[in-house]
């Protein structure tokens, strides 16, 4: 059993979670996040989720477009706004490190509309979830039935291709749809309000048709002299 089986619903999820704000990045159900945690705030929310429930809610600030830069970055201190949504992740690997930092990779469970935060004597934030719009993520693979699984590849093939990049592709033929979708939707280097979009898709449908238009604006960017979409 995979280690996130264990929620079936919102009930089995807290209604507090603590918050890791971070710009440009997302988390999705059953996707997987990597993160290298040194700020002194941050270390002490993950010595208080290890201890806990190992849970840690993404959520990306809520900047301006003209602002935003495509790096991930942690505001300072406790009062930049945030984005309504997020994703919860339990935490999956732990590894210490002889200079203090921490390295943690999340697995997404389910998004969440941030109701509220709490005003608690913690250096890192806290925030209500509320669960109600995001029952689905709790069911593995719905939606796949309804993803264009061939335009997905095909359009990750040719970029790929264009940008002279190698992939494993046995193991990416033979992972399901809603894995590519939600892994490549992490994975992908777009700036904030892209990654949001993402995140905020309703099902899986219309985020993979999301995701392909992205790769392609960002080939025809390319074929200019931009960008690329996959690191």
């Amino acid at each position: 059993m995979a280690t996130t089986d264990r929620y079936h619903g919102p009930s089995d999820l807290p209604r507090e979670l603590a918050l890791f704000p971070l710009r440009g990045a997302i988390l999705l159900p059953r996707a997987t996040l990597p993160l290298n945690i040194f700020e002194p705030r941050y270390l002490e929310m993950i010595n208080d989720v290890m201890a806990g429930n190992r849970l840690i809610g993404i959520i990306q600030p809520d900047v301006p477009a003209e602002t935003s830069e495509r790096l991930i970055e942690s505001p300072k201190g406790n009062t930049s706004p945030l984005k309504r949504i997020g994703c919860v992740g339990r935490a999956t690997t732990y590894q210490e490190l002889d200079d203090g930092r921490i390295l943690v990779t999340l697995t997404g469970i389910a998004r969440f509309r941030l109701s509220k935060e709490l005003q608690m004597q913690k250096p890192y934030r806290i925030g209500v979830a509320d669960w109600s719009d995001f029952a689905g993520d709790f069911k593995v693979g719905l939606g796949e039935d309804h993803v264009d699984r061939e335009a997905l590849l095909r359009v990750l093939r040719r970029y790929l291709d264009a940008n002279r990049m190698q992939a494993d592709w046995p193991v990416i033929l033979k992972s399901s749809s809603e894995f590519l979708v939600n892994a490549l939707s992490v994975m992908s280097p777009y700036g904030a309000e892209e990654k949001q979009a993402l995140l905020e898709a309703p099902n899986l449908k219309e985020r993979a048709e999301v995701l392909v238009a992205l790769a392609e604006m960002e080939m025809a960017a390319g074929s200019r002299g931009g960008g690329g979409m996959i690191q």
